[in-house]
């Protein structure tokens, strides 16, 4: 892309136009735009496409993406129109409205956000192709006009203000008023982004589903709204009124006691983004429809402003539910609907944080934290197509990775130098916080998230087949280890970061965790220089991985006096104490001597009947859950999701929520966290057993398990070998078993778990 840029020489919104004029025989026409932070882009009228909130975030200092649009249909012989909306975005964040700020308990950040650029900027290039082998080139100069936007306020954490008197109706159309439009200015250096132009190649964000909001009430004077689902979406609706008029909407995730919506963030903050629309005409109907952010949330309250001459009408509310996740290739049906309810659940959550990066949360954070991009992928991969978003979500990765000369500040204002090879906990990240919590540990480098550029690179070639992705992240993977090898302790442990983050006991277990996924780490690399032809180098991880298991096993396995072997928690010296995660974690990766297997596996038994509940954060349950399954404990899994108390994914579905939480507990911080979604892994490869045997699904084993309150499943998995599908019936004592599955892909069948 030939990037030149404009800028209507301000951080607010703005529209840029141009009239071109073309010839008769219009072969092929394709626009490559980009407009930071987002833009929508119109011809004649008509915004082109059905994408929402373009370009994808990125780090802007180091590569931004433009979109390319097949407009051939959209242009004729003649005079036609071009332009585009542009926002702020995180390009230049706006801090008007709710914003993010680290809470009192953490010190204070000497590393702030920055903005990319002084000004809001944008590029068009458009190649029309004709008939008779010409070829004309339009781009981005100081011949566009640009002019103020209604939106008079973007933020990126979802407050918009729409003043309807600086709308212009039809203004990419020939007839537009052209009153009041200034030249555009050629941008300058300060606002120009230093990163490299890529073209944008993952899913876009695209609407999902409308919902329409349905009226519960006045509640404190605000009228409040219910749109049935938690989501992240696009507010849609219709005002009438006096010009200057405005009033303003209140999004929530949940409602309070009284009725009304409820923006306190539990333990945390208040989310109060909101959304104000200003009545531009005298008594007629307006549309207004968020342009460049979302917002996050359930219900929404409206509240009349004070300064209005007389109320202002409100009608035809919907909400859009917005996503990158739009293909879904996997389908849960089963007949006891709490299934079906908490897969359901975890879906529409990773939907909702899935906004070309994987947010944390739509409402408190919106920050592209790393570990569920491995943690999760299995479970997510199962639902959704994440093919070409996780090849995106591993490109920001190692646009991030720092150099040796990359650095920070303390709170002196001394450099601090994190270390070539490091991969921040958030890619991108656009507010760093480097410096270690007291008592926490660091929210910056965290094995379990760095660790995504080599798990997270595994599991996509497990699950697609797709080389390639191993070639593009390798190197970055080796550097990462080798940067994670100087973390080592005297013991030699890993035990920096945050351990069992999430763990509703607080049993973190740092060293147990952290080091088991150094070892993970370095098995994985063996692996990938197996796969790349690089037996040296598999050698070289081969060993890495036996002195890690070496140590780990001789500091931590221990035998209890029953005689049992077990693996201790190093954080208590004092006693053998033992959690689900640590007896789990190295029996899933392969960590446990072979004569002791049975013996861990029996402890690793006793730690989810002696808690009678899955006791796990984030980072240990995914592998609970799979080492439950894996040695014939699908009975507790099925048991323990379905408490009515938490922890446990079924309580969430009696306290109403329609996405996931952050924490197990009743209105937890977030209401919309996708981090401990791992159960829908074992949706289709536990119950409905579908397990590669091969990267891609080429050759899949089906070991099924049938739950005793369960009389049918139906569960298609569209792997990218083709579709799998298994059907499963109870009659009686007996259980009929279908499987179908695509010509070309080997299936093996093991019914031991339906006797």
């Amino acid at each position: 892309m030939q990037a030149n840029w404009i800028t209507n020489g301000t951080a607010r919104p703005f529209y840029a136009r141009k009239k071109i004029e073309l010839q008769e025989g219009i072969r092929k026409a394709a626009a490559k735009v980009c407009g930071l932070g987002q833009f929508q882009f119109s011809i004649n009228g008509n915004k082109v496409g059905d994408h929402e909130l373009d370009p994808a975030w990125t780090d802007y200092d180091k590569y931004v993406q433009y979109v390319v649009f097949d407009v051939t249909d959209l242009l004729s012989k003649g005079v036609n129109v071009i332009g585009a909306e542009v926002g702020n975005g995180w390009y230049n964040k706006t801090d008007e409205g709710y914003t993010f700020a680290f809470p009192a308990f953490m010190p204070p950040n000497p590393n702030p956000y920055h903005p990319y650029g002084e000004h809001l900027v944008l590029a068009i290039e458009l190649t029309v192709e004709y008939e008779n082998g010409e070829v004309e080139q339009i781009l981005t100069d100081d011949s566009f006009q640009v002019k103020e936007h209604p939106v008079t306020m973007s933020n990126v954490y979802g407050s918009e203000t729409y003043d309807g008197r600086l709308n212009i109706e039809n203004w990419c159309t020939v007839d537009a008023d052209e009153q009041g439009w200034c030249k555009a200015q050629i941008a300058s250096e300060a606002d120009i982004p230093k990163g490299k132009l890529k073209e944008q190649q993952l899913p876009p964000v695209r609407v999902l589903k409308r919902y329409e909001g349905k009226y519960l009430g006045e509640v404190n004077g605000r009228a409040v709204y219910d749109f049935s689902q938690n989501m992240s979406g696009i507010l849609d609706f219709e005002i009438k009124g006096r010009p200057g008029d405005a009033i303003h909407i209140y999004p929530a995730e949940k409602l309070g006691a009284d009725g009304d919506v409820d923006q306190v963030a539990k333990g945390w903050t208040t989310v109060d983004s909101v959304i104000t629309a200003v009545v531009g005409k005298e008594g007629e109907w307006e549309h207004v429809r968020m342009k460049f952010c979302y917002f996050a949330g359930k219900n929404i309250a409206v509240a009349q402003d004070p300064d209005n001459s007389a109320a202002v009408e409100f009608r035809n509310i919907y909400a859009d539910a917005i996503s990158s996740a739009a293909k879904d290739d996997g389908t849960f049906v089963c007949d006891d609907r709490r299934y079906e309810q908490i897969h359901d659940m975890i879906k529409h959550t990773v939907e909702a944080n899935m906004l070309g990066v994987h947010t944390d949360c739509p409402t408190i954070e919106r920050f592209a934290w790393q570990e569920p991009n491995h943690l999760m992928a299995g479970a997510i991969f199962y639902m959704k197509d994440g093919k070409e978003l996780w090849r995106k979500f591993l490109q920001d990765m190692r646009y991030s990775q720092h150099t040796k000369d990359d650095y920070f500040f303390d709170f002196g204002g001394n450099k601090v130098y994190p270390g070539d090879g490091l991969m921040p906990s958030q890619c991108p990240c656009y507010i760093p916080n480097v410096l270690p919590v007291p008592g926490m540990g660091s929210f910056y480098d965290i094995i379990p998230w760095g660790s995504t550029c080599i798990l997270g690179t595994r599991w996509h070639y497990l699950f697609y087949g797709d080389k390639t992705i191993i070639e593009e992240n390798y190197e970055a993977g080796k550097r990462y280890f080798a940067q994670q090898l100087t973390k080592v302790n005297e013991d030699g442990f890993i035990n920096h970061g945050l351990g069992d983050w999430g763990n509703p006991e607080n049993e973190l277990a740092r060293e147990n965790i952290e080091t088991a996924v150094l070892y993970a780490d370095a098995v994985t690399l063996a692996w990938f220089a197996e796969i790349l032809g690089r037996p040296e180098e598999q050698k070289k991880y081969q060993e890495h991985a036996e002195r890690i298991r070496e140590n780990y096993n001789r500091r931590l396995l221990v035998q209890r006096e029953d005689g049992i072997w077990c693996y201790r928690c190093f954080d208590h010296p004092d006693e053998l104490f033992m959690t689900q995660a640590a007896e789990a974690m190295p029996l899933f990766w392969g960590m446990v001597p072979e004569d002791r297997i049975d013996d861990v596996v029996k402890a690793f038994r006793e730690t989810l009947e002696c808690k009678g509940a899955l006791i796990a954060g984030e980072v240990g349950l995914p592998y609970i859950i799979q080492t439950a399954s894996r040695y014939g404990m699908n009975d507790l899994i099925a048991k323990y999701i379905m408490r009515e108390q938490h922890p446990s994914y079924y309580a969430f579905i009696k306290d109403g929520m329609t996405t996931l939480g952050e924490y197990w507990e009743t209105n937890p911080r977030s209401h919309c966290h996708d981090m401990m979604g791992h159960i829908v892994e074992w949706f289709y490869n536990g119950m409905a057993g579908i397990k590669p045997e091969a990267p891609g699904f080429s050759k899949v084993l089906i070991k099924p398990y049938l739950p005793d309150s369960v009389n049918h499943l139906d569960v298609t998995y569209r792997s990218a070998a083709g579709d799998i599908r298994v059907i499963m019936e109870r009659e009686g004592e007996e259980v009929r078993l279908d499987v179908q599955a695509a010509e070309g892909i080997e299936t093996t069948i093991d019914k031991a778990y339906l006797r």
